[in-house]
């Protein structure tokens, strides 16, 4: 692919997000910078990005590279956020990017928090939008695009063209609270639990009702795990925040696994043992 509007593009995270959007973006961009905490981090980044490339036409592993430097991304032409889900972490990461590559586009990964806030904590609203991509990124096409009212139509046009080249297919979708895939997708997921929690189920046959009964790709607690139970948490706490409905809070079993450090499949256990 080529004719990228971002050539250089850095991605601060070494998350199952960040490692797929660096595989993926290499497709198109000569220069891909992961922003990573330590020497471990970047091996294991590395090493994950090396296997999300083998689903990707087009990766070039070649084009990947890791850093703990942010001046290294001085000159990137786009930094996306993809660290922990937490408006603070992200806002102070998107403001010390802004200072350091002043001519770079900031988008944030967040599946939940306030694209305008987020923005206006930066202290370049008009450079920050919401790049809300899938996971599993090589395989999930939708990419949701979050626009504020402040964003500088340029960077709007870039990001649609990006997602274009990337090959994914950009709904635009209001900044509220879950956008539009988890506002609609967590009531569901976390009435299963509820669910669960009342008739004593075991997890399998939940998933397997919701898979076999309705042809769902995957049950609501495999999905769960997938999704990460502490990213989870945070969703609900972002959807009720905003609509005040308790029952967008995270249901007590999802809370107690997380207290316990059982977060899904990154972890190695969830509602399944994956070890």
């Amino acid at each position: 692919m080529s004719g990228t509007p971002y050539p250089f593009v850095a991605i601060a995270g070494s998350g199952t997000i960040a490692t797929g959007l660096a595989a993926l973006a290499s497709t198109s961009s000569p220069r891909v910078v992961m922003l990573v905490r330590s020497e471990d981090s970047a091996k294991r980044a590395l090493a994950a990005v090396e296997k999300a490339s083998r689903r990707i036409p087009g990766a070039d592993l070649s084009r990947v590279t890791a850093t703990m430097d942010l001046e290294d991304l001085a000159e990137a032409d786009l930094l996306v956020e993809a660290v922990v889900e937490d408006a603070m972490v992200k806002a102070d990461l998107l403001r010390r990017v802004a200072e350091t590559a002043p001519g770079a586009d900031l988008a944030t990964t967040t599946s939940s928090l306030s694209i305008t806030d987020l923005g206006r904590g930066s202290g370049r609203p008009e450079r920050v939008y919401g790049l809300h991509v899938f996971n599993p990124v090589p395989a999930m096409k939708l990419v949701e695009l979050i626009f504020p009212d402040s964003l500088g139509d340029d960077v709007a046009e870039r990001a649609r063209d990006w997602c274009h080249i990337l090959e994914k297919t950009a709904v635009e979708v209001p900044d509220t609270a879950g956008f539009a895939v988890n506002r609609l997708l967590f009531p569901y997921l976390f009435d299963a639990v509820r669910y669960q929690e009342r008739t004593g189920i075991e997890a399998a046959a939940v998933d397997q009702c919701m898979t076999l009964g309705v042809a769902h790709p995957m049950g609501p607690l495999a999905l769960l795990d997938l999704v990460g139970l502490d990213v989870s948490v945070a969703i609900g706490e972002a959807l009720n925040a905003e609509s005040g409905n308790p029952d967008h809070l995270a249901p007590v079993t999802v809370q107690e696994l997380v207290s316990t450090g059982h977060l899904g499949r990154k972890s190695g256990r969830g509602f399944y043992d994956y070890s």
